[in-house]
């Protein structure tokens, strides 16, 4: 329990508290643009596609549209899978990866089928009617050369100006990272797989 603060340390932290929030109003009300953003989510930590499904829960609870395309990971039996299926008028989800590279040990199997998840994110993208397009793990289909940097770089610079576009997954190309409206970089501090625990539902999937 901390110590009760005197009547003179409490107006000090209203008035600090005053300014700030006065200098935090002036800024937002400086902002008033509205407009599609590129946002990317990378690095070796936890949590990049969990953020993304966060916006994209966010988006429905808006009643906008959202389109998902799973790059890698569509092989798995996912819960954010599951719940999205429950909203067919607003969520497009398609899982079309075969899992990750290591496990299919072929590459023209799954520059395959990088190859159609892209024709499906550039369909959503195409749509006037998603308002956020979440392509997961795509940088790790332009990492391995899936799929082309340039051609994504051009199809998103050339979407909607209210469209919203998220890309997970780690390393993510520099060039990718400069477009960006958006970069969140996830730090690995500790991970619960270096101390012998499996991946668990309702953390991991």
């Amino acid at each position: 329990m901390t110590d009760k603060l005197t009547p003179e340390e409490l107006e000090r932290h209203h008035t600090k508290m005053e300014k700030k929030k006065a200098a935090k109003d002036k800024m937002l009300s400086e902002k008033e643009a509205e407009r599609g953003l590129l946002i990317v989510h990378t690095g070796p930590g936890k949590g990049k596609s969990s953020a993304a499904f966060g916006m994209a829960l966010r988006c429905v609870g808006h009643g906008f549209k959202v389109g998902i395309v799973q790059f890698i990971k569509g092989a798995w039996d996912t819960a954010e899978r599951r719940v999205f299926e429950g909203f067919p008028d607003l969520v497009i989800f398609k899982a079309m990866g075969e899992g990750f590279t290591w496990e299919t040990q072929d590459r023209e199997k799954d520059i395959a089928a990088a190859g159609k998840a892209w024709d499906a994110a550039k369909e959503m993208i195409a749509d006037p009617d998603c308002r956020m397009v979440i392509l997961d793990e795509l940088n790790v289909a332009l990492r391995y050369g899936y799929v082309s940097l340039e051609e994504v770089l051009e199809t998103v610079g050339a979407r909607d100006k209210m469209k919203h576009v998220v890309i997970t997954g780690r390393a993510a190309h520099n060039d990718l990272i400069e477009a960006a409206d958006l970069v969140t970089e996830m730090k690995l501090v500790k991970h619960p797989l270096k101390s012998g625990v499996k991946a668990q539902p309702g953390v991991e999937f």
